[in-house]
Protein backbone atom coordinates (compact mmCIF):
# COMPACT_ATOMS: atom_id res chain seq x y z
CA UNK A 1 0.00 0.00 0.00
CA UNK A 2 2.66 1.86 0.83
CA UNK A 3 4.78 1.49 -2.69
CA UNK A 4 1.16 2.67 -4.19
CA UNK A 5 0.93 6.36 -2.44
CA UNK A 6 4.31 7.10 -3.42
CA UNK A 7 4.12 5.74 -7.45
CA UNK A 8 0.35 8.19 -6.98
CA UNK A 9 1.92 11.26 -4.95
CA UNK A 10 4.79 11.09 -7.77
CA UNK A 11 2.25 11.11 -10.82
CA UNK A 12 0.12 13.64 -9.13
CA UNK A 13 3.53 15.73 -9.09
CA UNK A 14 4.65 15.44 -12.45
CA UNK A 15 1.39 15.77 -13.72
CA UNK A 16 1.21 19.25 -11.94
CA UNK A 17 4.76 20.42 -13.40
CA UNK A 18 3.59 19.38 -16.67
CA UNK A 19 0.28 21.72 -16.28
CA UNK A 20 2.40 25.01 -15.01
CA UNK A 21 4.68 23.92 -18.12
CA UNK A 22 1.77 23.96 -20.42
CA UNK A 23 -0.08 27.35 -19.09
CA UNK A 24 3.84 29.02 -18.84
CA UNK A 25 4.84 28.18 -22.61
CA UNK A 26 0.72 28.83 -24.03
CA UNK A 27 1.46 31.66 -26.85
CA UNK A 28 1.16 35.02 -25.74
CA UNK A 29 -0.11 38.21 -27.52
CA UNK A 30 0.81 41.43 -27.99
CA UNK A 31 -0.28 45.04 -27.25
CA UNK A 32 0.93 47.86 -29.68
CA UNK A 33 -0.18 51.44 -29.52
CA UNK A 34 0.29 54.84 -29.55
CA UNK A 35 0.34 57.61 -26.49
CA UNK A 36 -0.78 60.91 -27.69
CA UNK A 37 -0.72 63.78 -24.70
CA UNK A 38 -2.84 66.98 -24.92
CA UNK A 39 -2.90 70.16 -23.13
CA UNK A 40 -5.52 72.48 -22.39
CA UNK A 41 -3.16 75.25 -21.03
CA UNK A 42 -2.25 78.15 -22.57
CA UNK A 43 0.68 78.51 -24.85
CA UNK A 44 2.49 81.03 -26.28
CA UNK A 45 1.70 81.35 -30.26
CA UNK A 46 4.35 81.84 -32.26
CA UNK A 47 3.48 84.69 -34.68
CA UNK A 48 2.05 86.47 -31.78
CA UNK A 49 3.11 87.79 -27.76
CA UNK A 50 -0.21 86.71 -26.62
CA UNK A 51 -1.54 83.69 -25.02
CA UNK A 52 -3.83 81.29 -27.04
CA UNK A 53 -7.28 81.24 -25.26
CA UNK A 54 -7.55 78.73 -22.28
CA UNK A 55 -10.36 76.99 -24.33
CA UNK A 56 -7.70 75.87 -27.07
CA UNK A 57 -5.95 72.73 -26.75
CA UNK A 58 -2.73 72.18 -28.04
CA UNK A 59 -1.05 68.61 -28.66
CA UNK A 60 2.21 68.38 -26.63
CA UNK A 61 5.37 65.84 -27.67
CA UNK A 62 5.95 65.87 -24.23
CA UNK A 63 8.03 63.59 -22.57
CA UNK A 64 6.29 60.22 -22.67
CA UNK A 65 8.39 58.95 -19.35
CA UNK A 66 6.64 60.93 -17.25
CA UNK A 67 3.51 59.12 -18.00
CA UNK A 68 4.09 55.37 -17.08
CA UNK A 69 1.04 53.09 -18.59
CA UNK A 70 -0.27 50.39 -16.38
CA UNK A 71 -1.89 47.28 -17.61
CA UNK A 72 -4.62 45.97 -15.54
CA UNK A 73 -6.66 42.87 -15.22
CA UNK A 74 -9.90 43.26 -16.28
CA UNK A 75 -11.96 41.57 -13.28
CA UNK A 76 -9.96 42.56 -10.46
CA UNK A 77 -7.87 45.43 -12.10
CA UNK A 78 -4.67 43.98 -10.60
CA UNK A 79 -1.70 45.93 -12.08
CA UNK A 80 -0.29 42.84 -14.98
CA UNK A 81 2.39 45.30 -16.05
CA UNK A 82 3.82 48.64 -15.95
CA UNK A 83 4.98 50.35 -19.90
CA UNK A 84 6.25 53.24 -20.90
CA UNK A 85 6.01 54.71 -24.25
CA UNK A 86 9.44 55.41 -26.57
CA UNK A 87 10.61 58.83 -27.71
CA UNK A 88 7.85 59.31 -29.93
CA UNK A 89 5.21 57.97 -28.35
CA UNK A 90 4.92 54.24 -28.97
CA UNK A 91 4.32 51.11 -26.58
CA UNK A 92 4.21 47.48 -26.83
CA UNK A 93 3.96 44.28 -24.51
CA UNK A 94 3.63 40.60 -24.70
CA UNK A 95 1.06 39.40 -22.64
CA UNK A 96 -0.68 36.20 -21.74
CA UNK A 97 -3.95 35.77 -23.72
CA UNK A 98 -7.21 37.55 -21.63
CA UNK A 99 -8.93 40.41 -20.76
CA UNK A 100 -6.83 43.83 -19.47
CA UNK A 101 -7.68 47.76 -19.27
CA UNK A 102 -5.21 50.22 -20.13
CA UNK A 103 -4.53 53.69 -17.62
CA UNK A 104 -2.16 55.76 -16.73
CA UNK A 105 -0.06 55.40 -13.53
CA UNK A 106 -1.37 57.40 -10.49
CA UNK A 107 -4.24 58.95 -12.76
CA UNK A 108 -6.38 60.06 -10.35
CA UNK A 109 -3.89 61.78 -7.89
CA UNK A 110 -2.46 63.70 -10.53
CA UNK A 111 -5.58 65.03 -12.10
CA UNK A 112 -5.16 63.59 -15.58
CA UNK A 113 -8.31 63.16 -18.31
CA UNK A 114 -7.53 59.39 -19.65
CA UNK A 115 -10.48 57.01 -20.95
CA UNK A 116 -8.82 53.79 -19.72
CA UNK A 117 -9.41 51.13 -22.61
CA UNK A 118 -10.22 47.59 -22.18
CA UNK A 119 -8.91 45.13 -24.74
CA UNK A 120 -8.58 41.49 -25.08
CA UNK A 121 -4.65 40.15 -26.13
CA UNK A 122 -5.28 36.42 -28.11
CA UNK A 123 -2.09 34.31 -28.77
CA UNK A 124 0.03 35.58 -31.50
CA UNK A 125 -2.07 38.26 -32.30
CA UNK A 126 -1.26 41.82 -31.91
CA UNK A 127 -3.81 44.15 -30.37
CA UNK A 128 -3.52 48.04 -31.12
CA UNK A 129 -5.03 50.57 -28.28
CA UNK A 130 -4.20 54.21 -28.13
CA UNK A 131 -4.38 56.40 -25.28
CA UNK A 132 -5.11 60.00 -25.17
CA UNK A 133 -3.75 61.92 -22.22
CA UNK A 134 -5.55 65.18 -21.55
CA UNK A 135 -3.78 67.65 -18.48
CA UNK A 136 -4.00 71.09 -17.49
CA UNK A 137 -7.18 70.63 -15.98
CA UNK A 138 -5.74 71.11 -11.94
CA UNK A 139 -4.59 74.62 -13.44
CA UNK A 140 -7.66 75.68 -15.16
CA UNK A 141 -9.81 75.16 -11.99
CA UNK A 142 -8.00 77.12 -9.40
CA UNK A 143 -7.66 79.62 -12.21
CA UNK A 144 -10.56 82.30 -11.22
CA UNK A 145 -12.95 83.00 -14.33
CA UNK A 146 -13.39 86.46 -15.80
Amino acid sequence: MGRFLRHLLGAGIVFVVLGSLSVESAPQGFLEGQLKIVSFRPVERDDENTAAPADEKTVTAGNYADYPLIILSAGDRKQIARITADANGSYRAALPPGNYILDVEERVRRRLRVKTQPFTVVPNEKVHVDLTIVTGFAAEASTPQE
